[in-house]
C-alpha cells in the first residue's frame, strides 16, 4: 500500500517492472520519469555541452526546441515535405554538415498525425547521430512500438507517456526505453523522487487494466476515422490523414483559420490554431465523443 506521506520509490521498481511485462523489455532498459517533458530535458542535459546542436524537424512537437535552449543547444531546422512526410536527405545533409549530437523525431507526428516508416528510421539510425523517438501517441497509429529496437540500436531512445494512452496527462507519468550505455547516465542525473506516488499508482492502475484501454482506444480511432469522413465534406478545410488522437486541416477558400477559431469558440467548440510560419492557415482537431463530433460539425455547417 502506497501513503502520500510517504517518499515514492526513486527506482520506480513496481512500475518499471509493470512496463517490463506490457512491453516485452527489461525493466533494466526502463526509466520513467514525471512526463515525457522530463526525460527529453534529461537527455539533453546528460547528452548536449552549451553550444552542441540538435536536428529539429518542423512542425512538431514544441517542447524540443524549447529543451534546447534551457540547455544552451543550438537547433538545425530541417523542415517536412508538404505532406509532413521527413526530408530524409535533408538530415543526411545537415548530419554530414553540422555534426549535430541527437535528432528528435515524433511518430505519429505531432501536430499532423503522420508517422515514420522503418526504412527511413533505419537509414536515420544508420547516420552518426542520437535518434530521440517519441512514440506519445503510439497506441492510435495500431503500429507496434520500437521500444525493443534500443537493444539492438545503441543510438536510438524511445520515449512512451501515459497522457494520451490512459488519459493520465495531469498526472506527469512518463517513461523512456534506453540501450544500456545511455542509461547509466541518465539514472545519476535524474531527480530521485521524480514520479509521485499518485501518479505511479495510477500508471500501474492502468496497465493492470489493458482490456479498458484498449476498448477507449478503439472507440476513440472509430470516432477519428468518422471525423476526417465528414471534414472532407466542410468546403473549406482540407483534413490530413492521421494516426493519431487528432486531425491537422488546412483552413482553404479564403477562410482565416485564427478567426475560425475564434468563432467556434464563441459557439463553444475548442479547436487549435497554430502561429508557427509551418502551420500558418491550419487549425487541429481533436477525436473525442461522438457528441463532441456532433457539436463540431453543426457549428462548421453555419458557415456554408
Amino acid at each position: 500500500m502506497k501513503f502520500p506521506y510517504v517518499y515514492p520509490d526513486p527506482e520506480s521498481r513496481r512500475l518499471r517492472e509493470a512496463l517490463a511485462e506490457d512491453s516485452g523489455l527489461e525493466s533494466d532498459y526502463i526509466l520513467v520519469g514525471c512526463g515525457c517533458d522530463e526525460l527529453i530535458d534529461l537527455i539533453m542535459r546528460c547528452v548536449l555541452d552549451p553550444g552542441e546542436k540538435i536536428i529539429d524537424c518542423p512542425p512538431t512537437f514544441s517542447m524540443y526546441v524549447f529543451d534546447a535552449a534551457v540547455n544552451g543547444a543550438g537547433v538545425i531546422k530541417v523542415p517536412r515535405n508538404p505532406d509532413f512526410s521527413l526530408n530524409v536527405n535533408g538530415i543526411a545533409e545537415a548530419v554530414e554538415l553540422e555534426k549535430p549530437k541527437c535528432i528528435f523525431l515524433t511518430s505519429p507526428n505531432n501536430p499532423d498525425g503522420s508517422i515514420i516508416s522503418d526504412e527511413d528510421l533505419l537509414k536515420i539510425l544508420e547516420m552518426p547521430i542520437l535518434v530521440v523517438l517519441d512514440e506519445a501517441y503510439i497506441e492510435f497509429s495500431g503500429l507496434e512500438s520500437k521500444m525493443k529496437w534500443v537493444k539492438k540500436h545503441d543510438n536510438l531512445i524511445v520515449l512512451r507517456t501515459f497522457s494520451k494512452r490512459a488519459g493520465l496527462a495531469g498526472l506527469r507519468v512518463g517513461y523512456g526505453a534506453f540501450p544500456q550505455s545511455i542509461i547509466e547516465y541518465m539514472w545519476r542525473a535524474k531527480q530521485p523522487y521524480n514520479v509521485s506516488v499518485a501518479g505511479e499508482v495510477a500508471a500501474l492502475a492502468a496497465l493492470s487494466n489493458p482490456t479498458y484501454l484498449e476498448d477507449v482506444r478503439d472507440a476513440l480511432v472509430r470516432e477519428r476515422e468518422r471525423l476526417f469522413q465528414l471534414l472532407k465534406e466542410v468546403p473549406f478545410l482540407s483534413p490530413f490523414p492521421s494516426h493519431s488522437n487528432f486531425i491537422l486541416c488546412e483552413v482553404t477558400s479564403g477562410m482565416d483559420a485564427k478567426q475560425l477559431k475564434e468563432d467556434l469558440a464563441k459557439m463553444g467548440v475548442m479547436i487549435r490554431h497554430y502561429n508557427s510560419k509551418e502551420l500558418k492557415g491550419y487549425v487541429r482537431v481533436s477525436a473525442g465523443k461522438p457528441q463532441h463530433t456532433d457539436a463540431l460539425m453543426d457549428s462548421l455547417k453555419r458557415f456554408y
